[in-house]
């Protein structure tokens, strides 16, 4: 049966007065009237920051549900999949970049050095209150008036005022003193590990063959994922292949035998199960759920 998969959209499906092709910035609520494709399941191919003023709803990444209120900034890295349900009041700011736009700056640092943007595993939302949600606010303001004004050096600002953005919001996830030696390594090598793992997640299931692949120990590399996301190597697998499991479901005409066999797994009732440990429901009651 053919497969029907999500569309991923790219920075020039959503430019119209601008021709910029690495970055975009806009009113939430124009955003909204102008790409009415956007209210569906879909992913990106981009970085997205979003900035909710006024409204309320809800809003799904990777099979998760948030709630939507005024102060809520959400941050997605490519690849993700999202949708929501917004009241008709909403307001708010919208502003992505590709990835190039921001690593082909610098030189001695990448995105992925802030905290929303390391690891699958981070949580896309940040909440937001008194003078922090008035300094991002402000922030957003800039982005947008910078966007379309026609001035010298547009694109340098555009990054500083960026890179402000994402640092002002580090800070605000991450309040305690900045990571020492041992957690900047302990951050590289999880990087490593989930590298691995995308590559390796159909056919290698075992903390032990990640271990071996990391030339460490299992326990050690326990250790580090522990420390960094509070998850053991064995839940960061399972978490993985759950996470494309979902998405196989959703975007795929295939039944859930076969989304087993597609993840490796010769026994469709061990997957079951599993799936359903993890997600408190079958696969089927999941995607029943997701299709209302």
């Amino acid at each position: 049966m053919a497969k029907k998969e999500l569309p991923v959209y790219n920075i020039e499906n959503f430019q119209q007065e601008h021709h910029e092709d690495s970055f975009y910035a806009n009113t939430l609520q124009e955003h909204l009237e102008k790409h009415h494709f956007i209210h569906v399941p879909h992913k990106h191919d981009f970085y997205l920051s979003i900035l909710f003023t006024r409204g309320s709803g809800t809003h799904d990444v990777d099979f998760t549900t948030y709630p939507v209120k005024p102060g809520y900034v959400f941050l997605l890295s490519p690849g993700q999949t999202h949708d929501w349900k917004l009241s008709k009041d909403v307001e708010g700011y919208i502003f992505f970049h590709t990835k190039a736009f921001y690593d082909e700056a610098y030189t001695r640092v990448t995105i992925r050095q802030f905290p929303f943007f390391q690891s699958i595993y981070a949580s896309p939302l940040i909440v937001l209150k008194g003078q922090s949600l008035s300094t991002i606010t402000q922030l957003f303001r800039d982005i947008l008036a910078e966007q379309h004004a026609q001035k010298p050096l547009k694109q340098q600002k555009l990054l500083a005022l960026t890179n402000y953005v994402y640092v002002e919001l580090s800070r605000c996830s991450l309040p305690a003193p900045a990571a020492g030696h041992q957690q900047v390594h302990y951050l590289a090598r999880v990087r490593e590990l989930e590298g691995l793992v995308d590559l390796h997640y159909k056919s290698l299931k075992l903390p032990r063959d990640y271990a071996a692949l990391m030339n460490m120990t299992e326990k050690h590399l326990n250790r580090i994922c522990k420390a960094t996301l509070n998850k053991t190597t064995g839940q960061l697998i399972v978490d993985r292949i759950i996470l494309e499991a979902r998405r196989l479901l959703v975007q795929t005409q295939l039944p859930v035998n076969r989304v087993a066999e597609l993840l490796g797994y010769v026994d469709n009732s061990y997957f079951s199960r599993l799936f359903k440990k993890q997600s408190g429901e079958t696969p089927l009651a999941f995607l029943a759920k997701y299709r209302r």
